[in-house]
């Protein structure tokens, strides 16, 4: 256990490292909103409606106060050696500022693709039939989709700006459900599944805590994975493949855990169950699969407001539904078990374990930590 001056030495070196992140997010979302207001300004009748709604919503002293949370979680699985201190790995200053640029000059044609509506320009006749057609859209209205190199250099500043420079510290929790089936093993011996890995912001936080786990990242996306190549190019055992979480390319039973981030308020309700259908095959039995995603409709009825407004802002055309899901019915249809969920600020971390079930064994309710 740590003595006080410790604890002390690494409360500080967190704050240090931490507190600037966040103010330099929230500041470029103070100035992507005052861009925002103005282009309304400028396009007077022409520009859509605000996002609204008759649910609550939470105040700023409400998210602040939870986004205080969410770190002192974070600092607490540090504290706890659940993980090391989070290297987040920015980049350099040179390289802040090139993708602060990036994101700023993104705003003019994802005001305008608002306002139009449009949300199809990266399915043309090349990628109709090398992707699912839910993917090839303009999620968020942001250029090039899921597609492009451009998008993938834009995208970890844009979800920082979005979750107010947070997005990291919510990837993390994900890390403590897996700590607990992973405690006292040998890491060599386990395999870990990451579906839809993006950048690999989090798959850089999972080699941190196990550096000799095997891991394997999958998306559909070969921008986002040359990206994540180029952040994860000094770690070991760790492989990318350009994959479907539909058919997953992989033996039945050999996963001891599966990882998805961020992923699931994106799939049509039908792929959500082909998704998850997979996971439950792969996944050895006593295995563990961990989502972490945005919160639902009722999980905090205070956000419920924030829930609505969200797709009336991006373009997100199965957040609906996902707001709705009930994946504790969704699991058991799979072969899994909805064994926990916890907040993570905006987001939730949801656990579910593959048990054999004995006959007339009851599922015991999912527990829910605050």
């Amino acid at each position: 256990m740590a003595n006080p001056l410790e604890r002390l030495a690494t409360r500080i070196g967190y704050g240090a490292t931490q507190l600037p992140r966040v103010g330099w997010y929230v500041a470029h979302g103070v100035a992507m909103r005052a861009l925002q207001n103005q282009a309304r300004r400028q396009d007077g009748e022409n520009t859509r409606p605000r996002a609204g709604t008759d649910a609550p919503v939470p105040d700023r002293n409400a998210l602040y106060a939870d986004m205080a949370k969410l770190f002192r979680d974070d600092l607490a699985n540090v504290e706890r050696a659940i993980y090391p201190m989070p290297n987040d790995r920015d980049g350099s200053l040179a390289k802040l500022i090139r993708r602060s640029r990036m994101f700023f000059e993104d705003l003019p044609a994802i005001h305008r693709r608002r306002n139009e509506n449009a949300h199809s320009e990266v399915l043309t006749e090349e990628t109709r039939e090398k992707r699912p057609r839910y993917f090839l859209q303009n999620f968020h209205y942001q250029t090039g989709g899921w597609m492009t190199e451009d998008s993938a250099e834009r995208y970890d500043t844009q979800v920082e700006v979005l979750f107010n420079g947070t997005a990291n510290a919510i990837r993390r929790q994900a890390i403590p459900p897996l700590h607990e089936i992973f405690r006292n093993r040998d890491q060599r011996t386990l395999r870990l599944l990451d579906i839809a890995s993006g950048t690999a912001r989090f798959l850089d936080f999972v080699k941190q805590a196990w550096p000799r786990l095997p891991v394997l990242g999958l998306d559909l996306s070969e921008a986002y994975l040359c990206e994540a190549k180029r952040h994860l190019r000094h770690r070991a055992k760790l492989d990318l493949m350009v994959a479907n979480g539909e058919q997953i390319p992989l033996a039945d039973e050999s996963q001891d855990a599966v990882t998805s981030i961020f992923l699931f308020h994106e799939l049509p309700p039908k792929v959500r169950r082909m998704v998850f259908t997979e996971i439950a095959r792969v996944l050895k039995p006593g295995g563990r699969f961990v989502l972490v995603d945005s919160l639902q409709r009722g999980d905090r009825p205070d956000y419920d407001g924030l829930l609505e407004m969200f797709p009336q802002n991006f373009h997100e055309p199965y957040y609906s539904s996902y707001i709705e899901e009930d994946f504790s019915a969704i699991a058991p249809e799979s072969g899994l078990r909805l064994t926990s969920w916890t907040q993570a600020f905006v987001s939730k971390v949801m656990v579910f374990d593959k048990t054999p079930v004995l006959p007339g064994a009851e599922r015991s309710e999912a527990t829910r930590t605050p």
